[in-house]
């Protein structure tokens, strides 16, 4: 259970930011994702570098961590919102 935190170069993409961020965490080595929202093309993107992810999580990083390590959690590759979600054209 180690972490590593990087500043989001992507989130002024707009239009695949998801994929370049989904990108990067898999070039890292990560082995899961836990985060509230994850789109169809990161979900993909995250898939193919196999890492799990775990989506609808809130709260705190501390908690959802140990949700994750109690097995609360349940991964999927199932996206839970859709394509550009949350960008305002």
């Amino acid at each position: 259970m180690s972490f590593e935190a990087f500043d989001n170069e992507n989130i002024s993409l707009g239009h695949g930011a998801g994929i370049q961020a989904a990108q990067f965490v898999a070039s890292k080595g990560a082995k899961a994702v836990i985060t509230g929202k994850c789109g169809p093309k990161a979900m993909k993107t995250l898939s193919a570098g196999q890492v799990e992810v775990f989506v609808d999580q809130s709260g705190t990083i501390k908690a959802a961590v140990e949700r994750y390590k109690r097995g609360d959690v349940k991964s999927t590759s199932m996206p839970n919102v859709a394509e550009h979600y949350g960008i305002e054209d």
